[in-house]
């Protein structure tokens, strides 16, 4: 097996941080074969940036795709797969960090990029559609996202087949937009079907396992089902923290959204502390400025003011 299966196994498996160090070695046998800026230097320092995306490492992960980028543009051509997928890549890391602009700018390249060469029924173009429209809906922008969803959703159906764990994904990603303009009853059993096809494909340990229990049980929390919110939340805490530590956007977030949901069962003890992990985390992964930093600063404010409010004068 050769070291770029041996990565490709590992990061299927979840296994991020035991694929790193096999994909570093991979840019320096790279970039000593055949120079810094050859494209199979470029594939390598793409391999390991996704790793460092999956890992939460968003400016170790951005700074290679932008040098992935510029060599692919200057070897390949704008009119390559390859470089489509290094814009897609790179656009994705700038949403991750709340660089909207750029990565609205760099989703539409790509777009565009893949159309052309690939067609609209291909598994890349519906990749970028799906991120394209998760950006739409961090923007407020609900009409335009919907449409794309959906199109990426028939493409992963038709070329990969309903049990795939991209069509999961994508499954995932139309529940979101439902839930967020609280269409419940649309959300629910998309949610459910890509949890079903996470478990049965990936198992229960898996990384996007736990992204779809967390989904599901913020949809619970929305219904008022708690316990059942709580249940999941915490499985998919386990899973991300024993996956990826102590320090990862994902772990983040779910620690936030178990502090929302016991702070809306009025457990506003419980709440505070995991509010306060929370923002450690997030300043951490995401740094002081990203929008999910701002709301939990916030919501801790809220917290604490909370709390002095309840001691006594």
């Amino acid at each position: 097996m050769s070291k770029r299966q041996q990565i490709e196994k590992l990061y299927a498996l979840g296994s991020y941080a035991e694929a790193v160090p096999l994909a570093e070695a991979a840019v320096d046998e790279a970039a000593a074969e055949h120079g810094r800026d050859h494209a199979e230097t470029a594939r390598a320092m793409n391999d390991l940036a996704v790793l460092y995306d999956a890992m939460a490492r968003y400016g170790e992960a951005t700074t290679l795709y932008r040098e992935a980028l510029a060599i692919r543009e200057q070897q390949l051509g704008e009119e390559h797969p390859d470089t489509a997928t290094s814009l897609v890549n790179l656009a994705h890391a700038c949403y991750r960090q709340g660089n909207y602009d750029e990565a609205e700018a760099a989703y539409q390249r790509g777009l565009a990029t893949y159309e052309r060469l690939v067609g609209p029924d291909h598994p890349d173009t519906a990749t970028c559609l799906n991120n394209l429209a998760l950006l739409y809906d961090a923007r407020g922008r609900y009409d335009k996202a919907e449409g794309l969803y959906q199109r990426a959703l028939a493409t992963y159906e038709k070329v990969l087949g309903p049990s795939h764990p991209d069509t999961a994904t994508s499954l995932n990603n139309l529940a979101l937009h439902y839930d967020t303009q609280r269409q419940y009853d649309k959300a629910e059993p998309l949610f459910e079907r890509a949890l079903a096809i996470c478990e049965r494909i990936l198992g229960q340990t898996h990384p996007r396992t736990a992204t779809s229990m967390s989904n599901l049980a913020t949809l619970y929390s929305h219904q008022r089902r708690y316990d059942d919110a709580e249940d999941l939340f915490r499985r998919a805490l386990t899973v991300f923290e024993t996956a990826f530590g102590s320090d990862h956007g994902n772990i983040a977030v779910t620690v936030n959204s178990l502090a929302n949901l016991f702070w809306l069962q009025d457990r506003r003890d419980e709440a505070k502390p995991l509010y306060e992990r929370a923002l450690r985390l997030h300043e951490k992964v995401h740094g002081p400025d990203h929008p999910r930093t701002v709301t939990c600063r916030q919501r801790l404010a809220e917290a604490r003011a909370d709390s002095a409010g309840k001691d006594p004068a």
